[in-house]
């Protein structure tokens, strides 16, 4: 069988968060025949349970963690014709859990977190292969770690695309013309054989490098939407689906906080030219987004994105006008903080930039840490705003079209904006605004521009 027509399927944790969810992702792939190479993310919640035992735990808090992993998983087996054998491997994956967590709670180390967070995987392929041989289907479980080798950059490990070619066509190829197979998102191995994994979108970036390896025809992700919005339909109710978009596009929006796909992962499939279909495994019936290379007279404006929890620093100069090295300086400070600048605007005096915090640590404490406030004091007067919002409009070619200006801003003439970021990027058009203005003014300009 030649793979002309192989797709690669991708489901993320809501898609197999629970027996019913597995059993409509179980819908969609036998939906389709060219569907051979299945790439799971953890079922919803477990991944997060298993972190938190990573970060060492008391006796009675890991008991209490362990047992809610048992519980989502349990669940699951329970409703299996045949939960026997399953129970056994769930069984001992659980052992090994318990066992890494106790390691942890001694002394955590990132090599064991890895370990510990990739059996979230392990569990929800065996589980799904299960639901898929109950379907009557001949399903394989493979071990992604035989093929997705690594860096040993724990958490964050870089796959090496050309072993992953050679291995996937020694190893997977043979396979996937006679069987469907069930594979790990996100976890991969180093030199050594230890476990990593691939960090933030990692089972988006494994089904986009399976893709490539396997040279496939079409890689789906299905998530709990159906495709790609031109907004959040939470924000606007009248959002309207986007059918095809470009990668350019969509990496746009990822980059500006829409949650559908994480840019970076979908490079191999941009790099292979591997067109990418997002849907919803709950109504597939739906349909979705095609996101592939190029796409006929893309529109001027295609998407609006929203990006909650924005800082504003402005610094202005102490020792004046022209003081050379100014900017490298204030550069410099923040870099040895280990804090990247979003936007930045200038002026002859004072520099504005927003820092992204959306990243910031769970507990929400602020990037800007005492230390560095400092630091900057000693060089200009700083001013902080919080609690701002990025709006960006993404489009196309923006830079060159005439009138842009006036549709966006004329809008938004109610609103105070903060900062308007426009020309460094044809593909976007970015300001802040007080955070409780935000939906308003994403309603306002969707309204205008898209409806």
């Amino acid at each position: 069988m030649s793979h002309s027509s192989l797709i690669v399927a991708k489901f993320g944790g809501t898609s197999v968060a629970d027996f019913s969810a597995m059993s409509r992702s179980a819908d969609v792939v036998l939906s389709n025949p060219d569907t051979r190479l299945v790439v799971l993310s953890a079922s919803a919640g477990v991944t997060n349970l298993l972190v938190s035992l990573a970060e060492g735990q008391e006796q009675a808090q890991r008991a209490y963690l362990l047992d809610e992993i048992r519980r989502i998983q349990y669940a699951i087996v329970e409703q299996l014709t045949q939960p026997d054998v399953i129970r056994d491997e769930i069984d001992r994956m659980l052992e090994n859990i318990t066992m890494l967590s106790e390691a942890a709670a001694l002394a955590n180390s990132t090599a064991l977190t890895d370990e510990l967070v990739s059996h979230g995987e392990l569990m929800s392929t065996l589980l799904f292969v299960e639901i898929l041989r109950q379907r009557g289907l001949t399903a394989q479980w493979f071990d992604v770690r035989k093929i997705m080798r690594t860096s040993d950059r724990f958490g964050r490990a870089e796959p090496d695309v050309a072993q992953l070619a050679e291995l996937s066509r020694a190893q997977l190829a043979p396979r996937l013309s006679e069987t469907l197979i069930v594979t790990q998102g996100f976890i991969g191995s180093e030199a050594k054989g230890r476990t990593t994994t691939l960090g933030r979108g990692g089972s988006d970036y494994t089904a986009a490098l399976l893709g490539e390896a396997l040279h496939a025809s079409r890689i789906d992700i299905w998530t709990d939407v159906p495709g790609i919005y031109t907004t959040d339909p939470r924000v606007v109710p009248g959002a309207k689906r986007i059918d095809e978009i470009t990668f350019e596009e969509a990496a746009e929006m990822a980059t500006f906080g829409a949650k559908v796909l994480h840019p970076a992962t979908l490079m191999p499939a941009v790099r292979s030219d591997i067109p990418v279909f997002v849907g919803s495994s709950k109504d597939p019936s739906a349909g979705g987004t095609r996101v592939c290379k190029a796409s006929q007279n893309p529109p001027l404006f295609r998407a609006l994105a929203l990006r909650r929890r924005q800082t504003l620093l402005t610094l202005h100069s102490l020792n004046m006008l022209h003081a050379r090295g100014f900017l490298a300086e204030v550069f410099n400070i923040l870099a040895r903080h280990n804090i990247s600048v979003d936007l930045i605007t200038t002026s002859e005096v004072s520099v504005a930039l927003t820092l992204d915090t959306t990243g910031s640590t769970s507990t929400g404490e602020s990037l800007l840490t005492q230390g560095l406030l400092t630091e900057l004091s000693s060089l200009c007067r700083v001013e902080v705003e919080e609690n701002l919002a990025l709006v960006a409009l993404i489009g196309n070619k923006l830079s060159q079209a005439c009138g842009v200006g006036k549709e966006v801003f004329g809008v938004l003439e109610p609103f105070n904006l903060r900062l308007i970021c426009y020309g460094a990027s044809s593909y976007n058009l970015c300001f802040l605004v007080p955070g409780d203005d935000a939906e308003r003014v994403v309603q306002r300009l969707h309204h205008n521009l898209f409806e």
